[in-house]
């Protein structure tokens, strides 16, 4: 039997994805009741009680973006504090963490980020995941990915032209994923540099 994951979030969107999608690795989907990131003992008991090797960090506040402007208390709290605790709990049990950052921590003007340019986020978004960004980065064992991904069909009636992404969808994540789980450091994942607005219309 391959390693066991821990997956926090796994009631979200794309655990959702990675749940029915996924053919080789060895998953356990921990719901928020089991696996609250806010509190360490709650991650503690879980640790003992499945004995992870990895964990697979989704957990987090995403959409709408809006949130993050409005409740900058909650995006601190879910984003910042919550990934540090998984950093924390990790380093006390010596497991690899794999955390999913996003593609926002760059400026968004050009697309095709490589892993050495400068981060300069554009909204608290971008900003709270890079805070959490800081936190794993301390911790040697761990793999961030800066992922640029949204769920399948585009879901807004609306997009940027003037915003340069490398959108993919969950689905294509979900294959990707077993090529890069032994990976450290930082990796940038995505698809094809273009507009919002272009990618949409796709």
């Amino acid at each position: 039997m391959s390693q066991l994951i821990l997956v926090t979030g796994g009631e979200g969107k794309f655990a959702k994805i990675l749940k029915k999608k996924n053919k080789s690795l060895n998953l356990y989907f921990a719901k928020k009741s089991e696996c609250n990131i806010l509190n360490l003992n709650s991650l503690k008991k879980i640790i003992k009680k499945i004995k992870p090797k990895i964990i697979l960090h989704c957990a987090g506040l995403s959409r709408p973006m809006k949130i993050h402007e409005k409740d900058i208390s909650k995006s601190i709290d879910l984003n910042i504090i919550g990934t540090s605790n998984i950093t924390k709990i990790c380093k006390k049990f010596n497991l690899k963490l794999i955390y999913f950052s996003t593609g926002y921590v760059y400026e968004g003007i050009k697309g095709n980020y490589s892993e050495k340019d400068p981060v300069k986020p554009f909204n608290n978004y971008g900003l709270s995941k890079l805070g959490g960004e800081c936190a794993v980065s301390m911790y040697k064992n761990s793999l961030i990915l800066r992922l640029t991904m949204t769920e399948k069909p585009f879901r807004y009636k609306n997009a940027y032209s003037n915003l340069k992404t490398n959108f993919m969808f969950h689905e294509d994540v979900v294959e990707l994923l077993p090529k890069v789980i032994k990976e450290k450091g930082i990796l940038n994942i995505g698809g094809k540099s273009q507009s919002v607005y272009h990618f949409a219309k796709k």
